[in-house]
């Protein structure tokens, strides 16, 4: 019997791996994240569908190779309510606050009111020095902020995603996923234009 040949893309759980690796050693590869972020939209805008979160999502990759490939999900069911419309888009509101905030401390880094703050905030409390990985560059300062606030937002994401992988279903986090969310919810926009 023939193997199926795997796509390319069902690789992109190594990008997971290399990006959060990259910005341990240098803050500034979190810019890298962006793609993660953008990428999604894009494709939800002009493709109409959830392209990214169904073959090229990374994370979602990764919970399904530790969660189930390596059995460190206990495979219970999702609870029905993280994956209400209610805990959903008040997530998606939720991070979507915290991102403004971040880009508002690289505001205020890149206006000289605030100096460069050298940390990573996990679960948006707890504060860990990450001073070694911004030495100084070419770069202002903003830009590294921008780093510090956006691999907080992402390592925090991870870990949220992890807990929820062990606990329940491996992919549980894509129940609620920020990202999985606005771009449903781009797509139902734009089909109903469609059908108007």
């Amino acid at each position: 019997m023939k193997t199926k040949k795997k796509q390319w893309y069902e690789y992109l759980w190594i990008w997971s791996i290399v990006y959060f690796a990259l910005g341990f050693f240098n803050i500034l590869f979190a810019w890298l994240g962006m793609i993660d972020f953008l990428l999604p939209v894009i494709l939800a805008v002009f493709g109409g569908n959830k392209f990214f979160c169904n073959h090229l999502c990374g994370r979602g990759q990764l919970y399904c190779k530790l969660g189930g490939d390596l059995k460190c999900s206990r495979n219970r069911p999702t609870p029905k309510w993280m994956a209400s419309k209610w805990f959903r888009y008040g997530f998606l509101l939720f991070f979507l606050s915290m991102f403004g905030n971040m880009v508002f401390q690289t505001y205020l880094v890149a206006e000289g009111a605030r100096s460069l703050r050298e940390a990573i905030k996990l679960f948006w409390t707890f504060r860990v020095p990450w001073g070694w990985t911004y030495t100084g560059s070419i770069f202002p300062d903003w830009a590294a902020q921008f780093s510090f606030g956006f691999y907080s937002l992402m390592l925090t994401s991870l870990l949220i995603g992890l807990i929820v992988m062990l606990l329940f279903k491996p992919r549980t986090w894509c129940a609620f996923c920020p990202m999985g969310t606005m771009t449903q919810a781009i797509c139902k926009l734009r089909n109903r234009k469609k059908a108007l």
